[in-house]
């Protein structure tokens, strides 16, 4: 009986501090590229830094440095201000 409370008690620790904040991390991501919009600044899961020119259902426009890219929505990882709250 010990053994079936210590097994459900390292289940119920392992939810709480492993999958609840990966789930909550991944539903922010979700709503962040669902609200991007035109001129905002954002940075690529590469490292690229830019500016959204242009956004389809499923692929993005931004300006950088070395140009004109055309990326997925998945591609994009964070905004520079969000980092710099981090």
């Amino acid at each position: 009986m010990q053994n079936v409370i210590l097994l459900v008690g390292m289940i119920v620790v392992m939810y709480f501090f492993m999958i609840r904040p990966q789930m909550k991390k991944q539903k922010e991501l979700k709503k962040f590229r669902e609200n991007l919009s035109v001129g905002d600044k954002v940075v690529t899961i590469g490292g690229i830094h830019g500016k959204i020119l242009a956004i389809d259902e499923a692929t993005i426009l931004i300006s950088a440095e070395s140009g004109k890219l055309r990326l997925d929505k998945s591609a994009i990882s964070n905004s520079p201000e969000n980092m710099l709250q981090k």
